[in-house]
């Protein structure tokens, strides 16, 4: 995908998630081989200005548009993200057992969560509506995680 045609979908998806113009939104383009994401995003809410960035050597997805909201949906659940880290932060001791259940858990289901907005976004208004399946693939299938495992009769 063409530079210019992304710059055109986070304009897109900025505008339709209230994002601008109230925020500017940078695009970062990551040329690092090391780099293991496909995009993620920086957030300053002070200034009310955030890095988008996406990874121009080896994404992990083939559906950029889906990423492009998936990051944006971060920049929309920001405050909730930042106050419920804080109180994780607060009420547990930092790497504590307790600590690491009740972060792992909470970002696991915030990640699940702007997954789910960001596909329901998507197929609502995305013009490739191709779900990404790039993970999957990494992922041993049902037989092959059970494959070897003796038998319970």
């Amino acid at each position: 995908m063409q530079k210019n045609e992304i710059q055109r979908l986070v304009d897109k998806y900025s505008a339709k998630l209230r994002i601008t113009p109230v925020w500017d939104i940078k695009i970062e383009f990551v040329e690092d081989p090391a780099w293991r994401k496909t995009g993620d995003i920086k957030i300053d809410c002070d200034d009310r200005k955030a890095v988008l960035m996406l990874n121009a050597v080896n994404p992990n997805r083939e559906n950029l548009e889906e990423v492009i909201v998936h990051e944006l949906m971060h920049l929309k659940m920001y405050p909730l993200d930042q106050v419920t880290e804080s109180l994780i932060t607060s009420t547990f001791e930092e790497n504590t057992p307790a600590w690491d259940f009740a972060y792992r858990q909470f970002f696991t289901a915030l990640e699940q969560t702007v997954e789910e907005l960001s596909k329901c976004f998507l197929l609502e208004f995305g013009e490739d509506r191709d779900l990404s399946f790039g993970r999957c693939e990494k992922k041993k299938s049902f037989d092959e995680l059970y494959n070897g495992l003796k038998s319970l009769e």
